[in-house]
């Protein structure tokens, strides 16, 4: 059913004066409204107080007295603002979905809206698994309520969790909070969310999409509203935020002072570094890689081409190993000992769980790759760890409280250079990085990009997976695409552009 909106509609959703203070203010005095039937994008940097803000709003953050929440009818001081008022109002899909893999859909929408009974006081399974084929049909979805979660595509995943969310308005127009629905989707999945999306805002449904893509936003969004620093610092039509001004915006400072745009543009005659043949693990078929001095080389692929899992080979991570040349010596890496041993080093895609050591303090996870440095008669030199790792917060861009404060207490961003910077202080040969931004914001992504740039200049050649294409068009030197485990083509010069990346992951040309 199509929900029709009114010439001059109220808004479905205002905030005003909404503040919220811990030891600092982390948002301050915010004023903000939502449309009916619009896509209103909310970006700000880690740290912006976006994060704080959709907890006051789903009533989990108390926020500070003196504001007001308005929405669905209810007109309330933040402070009284709760769990219980804000489910009757807005519905949440956060970026971890909440799904458990291990249960079927029928299952999980059970536990979110609790199971149906039978007049004898046992689970109706069959009726649920009725209620949920209808629920999904709403959606678009040809998905057995029985299947198993951890079956599904990423993109049907997302959709699910959005199903679930809706699950109980009937045709009634409601407010749909997505934060950073997209930070774990390919490209091609990218745009089966974007049209379920475009159809919930045509049924008259408000969407509130959080995300670190500009790209994304521009795409998308009707409307957009930027925090920086817990205070509002831009809102409007989506047409009166280029990327340029956005990023700005975010950063306090124009672009142009927080990264430069320009490739390294390795020589053509600089020497290879990186030369292993025929990697055959996981789904790889036989894959070449070459990368010379300086060089990088960014990696695009479709979900299961094998693009993180060519990553892992060359780290001694998955297979049986394989024989490469490094800087023109023979070298066989069958274990990630190896692959240190060789210079190589690896930024995983999942930071929290392979790359950092979230509880430990910043000094031990800047460190954790020279530990060598610093051992002295069996003993670590704790002294000098530390000392130096505080000028590697400098020197690496780092904000943080101290080198004693805990990693899983910094930005995501903040985390991510700490990981690409704990490898960079070891002088690695080759540089291998798995979405390296993924989950970052946008000014923090320029920083990271400054960092692998300044590795590549410094002799290091670089290979780089990113379901982002604009992150390969601005890095890469030359991009391989994976189809089915091998190199479908290589692309350099020109070529090395997001358009042409899309149509050649999405070309037949490589048998399965």
């Amino acid at each position: 059913m199509t929900v029709t909106v009114p010439a001059h509609p109220e808004p479905v959703l205002r905030v005003s004066r909404l503040s919220k203070t811990y030891a600092t203010r982390v948002v301050d005095s915010v004023d903000w409204q939502l449309a009916p039937g619009r896509v209103h994008a909310l970006l700000g940097g880690n740290g912006s107080g976006k994060s704080t803000l959709l907890k006051m709003l789903a009533g989990v953050v108390p926020a500070d007295p003196g504001g007001r929440i308005e929405a669905a009818g209810h007109r309330l001081a933040s402070e009284h603002w709760t769990p219980q008022v804000a489910a009757g109002t807005l519905r949440f899909v956060h970026q971890d979905l909440a799904l458990v893999d291990g249960l079927s859909i029928a299952d999980n929408f059970g536990l979110a809206r609790r199971y149906p009974r039978s007049r004898w006081g046992r689970i109706d399974g069959a009726g649920l698994a009725r209620h949920v084929a209808a629920q999904l049909g709403r959606h678009g979805l040809d998905l057995d309520p029985q299947r198993p979660v951890a079956s599904l595509r990423p993109t049907d995943r997302a959709l699910v969790a959005i199903a679930r969310a809706l699950d109980g308005i009937g045709d009634d127009a409601t407010t749909l909070v997505l934060d950073e629905p997209t930070a774990s989707l390919p490209v091609d999945e990218v745009a089966h969310l974007f049209a379920s999306i475009r159809t919930l805002r045509e049924n008259g449904h408000s969407v509130v999409f959080v995300s670190h893509r500009l790209s994304e936003v521009a795409e998308i969004a009707d409307d957009v509203t930027i925090l920086r620093d817990g205070v509002v610092v831009g809102s409007g039509p989506i047409g009166q935020f280029p990327e340029e001004r956005v990023v700005e915006l975010i950063a306090g400072h124009p672009r142009a002072t927080v990264a430069a745009r320009s490739r390294p543009a390795a020589a053509d005659d600089a020497p290879v570094v990186l030369d292993v043949r025929g990697v055959s693990a996981g789904p790889l078929r036989g894959v070449d890689v070459r990368v010379r001095r300086g060089e990088v080389l960014g990696v695009a692929g479709l979900m299961g081409s094998g693009r993180s899992s060519l990553l892992r080979a060359l780290f001694g991570d998955l297979g049986d190993g394989v024989s490469a040349r490094i800087d023109g010596h023979e070298v066989e890496i069958r274990t990630t000992g190896d692959a240190v041993a060789a210079g190589i080093a690896l930024v995983p895609e999942d930071r929290a769980r392979d790359g950092a050591y979230l509880d430990r303090p910043l000094w031990e996870n800047l460190s954790a790759a020279v530990l060598s440095r610093y051992r002295r008669r069996g003993r670590l030199a704790t002294p000098a760890e530390r000392a130096d790792a505080a000028d590697a917060m400098r020197t690496f861009g780092v904000r943080a409280p101290s080198v004693d404060a805990p990693l899983g207490a910094l930005s995501g961003g903040n985390q991510q250079k700490v990981v690409v910077a704990r490898w960079l202080r070891a002088g690695p040969r080759v540089l291998l990085l798995d979405e390296p931004s993924q989950g970052v914001d946008a000014v923090a992504r320029d920083e990271i990009h400054t960092l692998v740039r300044d590795a590549a200049r410094a002799g290091a050649a670089v290979v780089v997976v990113s379901s982002d294409l604009d992150e390969l068009e601005a890095l890469s030197d030359r991009v391989i695409v994976l189809l089915a485990g091998r190199v479908a083509r290589e692309l350099s010069g020109p070529d090395v552009d997001r358009n042409v990346i899309i149509a050649a992951m999405h070309a037949p040309g490589v048998d399965p």
